[in-house]
């Protein structure tokens, strides 16, 4: 009788311990499961978040375009207009309220159009006159090319055999008269092209020298 009594003791002791194991396995199962979704997650979030800048920045883009475009003298001003991630225009006096010339106007616009680039996290952009527009006479000139640049939290992942394990992701860059327009270190990049209007016809009289002719002006 007593030993019967001891077998079942250790018996239940036995069934105590496997159910233990059986939880603490289930317990590390349910925590990998957890991580897993949470991974998920935040990796949609950072592509939702990259998307989001993106958007922001071809909107932004759009918005110079129809500066561009509202300017009837652009052609003539599109020097005016070209500017690099280091340069910080100033406002034009009196904001071009009671009217200004094209160039004025373009030196107007930039400043604008470059204060709006900041609501990005550290954006800034560069403006230049891509290849082979270059080469071309300025009154032949009808692109610009845009690059904005911002901060994004996530870097490529960390490889040491690597240059650039330390770089953020899309790094981009464009032609420019023999160089190059590169997305700076640390900065995730959109690049685009617009068109100038032409609205204004260039008109070289007998001395040389180029005019442009702007109906209604």
């Amino acid at each position: 009788m007593r030993a019967t009594h001891m077998m079942k003791h250790s018996t239940s002791r036995h069934q105590r311990g496997i159910t233990l194991i059986e939880s603490l396995v289930a317990i590390v199962v349910a925590a990998l499961g957890i991580l897993g979704i949470l991974g998920v997650q935040m990796r949609t979030l950072t592509d939702t978040s990259t998307s989001l800048r993106r958007a922001q920045a071809i909107r932004l883009i759009e918005d110079l375009s129809e500066r561009l475009k509202v300017n009837p003298n652009a052609v003539a001003a599109m020097a005016n207009y070209v500017s690099d991630f280091n340069n910080a225009p100033t406002l034009v006096g009196g904001g071009c309220a009671s009217g200004c010339n094209g160039s004025d106007q373009a030196k107007h616009d930039l400043y604008l159009w470059k204060e709006s680039v900041k609501a990005l996290p550290l954006g800034k952009a560069n403006i230049f006159i891509p290849d082979p527009e270059v080469a071309l006479p300025p009154e032949q000139r009808r692109q610009l090319g845009v690059m904005i640049a911002w901060r994004e939290n996530e870097r490529v992942a960390k490889d040491v055999n690597n240059p650039d394990a330390n770089a953020y992701r899309d790094p981009i860059n464009a032609s420019l008269g023999g160089g190059s327009v590169a997305c700076p270190d640390g900065f995730t990049c959109h690049l685009q092209y617009i068109p100038v209007s032409s609205r204004c016809a260039p008109y070289a009289p007998g001395s040389g020298s180029t005019t442009y002719v702007c109906p209604g002006a």
